[in-house]
């Protein structure tokens, strides 16, 4: 077997265990008049951008921590952290205060048991392999699975979320930059 087609039936494996009703939980939560707010590192921190880039395709005010433009973070904005680990410091550490300002934190994790889990109001369990797992086995480096997973999942509920609003391709590209 291709190296590649076992990278994807890892990730099909992964995504296979996703639980449904929490991604519905999610989108229930996620409506355009809400400021959301995504956070990561490394790795985690780019399927973050990648979130928020296409909620705002979609017509959500996303925005992303660290960046020079995100607003203040207010009460009843959603703030959506993304740790395969549930335990990243600064991810984790500025969930908590999100959490204490009065946001609905959504976290993001490979691991329903963690740190981020527990300051969550929503968790979205993608159960691959991270880093430091001993337990969850995968031929790819690292992060790799649990990063792959989490990129297809969000793309899911960003597909949800723009069915749930009527919202085609088209319309979804007029938000999108064209330079050529």
């Amino acid at each position: 077997m291709r190296v590649i087609d076992q990278i994807l039936e890892e990730i099909k494996d992964v995504i296979s265990k996703v639980d449904e009703e929490a991604i519905k939980k999610i989108m229930d939560v996620l409506q355009k008049e809400k400021k959301i707010f995504v956070d990561g590192e490394g790795r985690s921190g780019f399927q973050a951008k990648g979130f928020a880039m296409r909620l705002m395709h979609i017509g959500y005010n996303s925005y992303v921590m660290g960046e020079t433009i995100t607003p203040a973070l207010k009460k009843g904005d959603i703030y959506v952290a993304i740790s395969g680990s549930g335990k990243t410091k600064n991810t984790l550490s500025n969930a908590k205060a999100a959490k204490d300002l009065g946001l609905t934190i959504v976290g993001v994790t490979s691991k329903k048991d963690s740190p981020l889990a527990e300051v969550s109001d929503l968790v979205l369990e993608v159960p691959g392999k991270t880093k430091n797992d001993t337990g969850v086995s995968s031929i790819q480096l690292l992060s790799s699975l649990f990063d792959q997973s989490v990129h297809i999942v969000l793309d899911d509920l960003c597909l949800l979320m723009s069915r749930r609003d009527n919202l085609s391709d088209s319309e979804a590209a007029k938000n999108h930059i064209n330079v050529e």
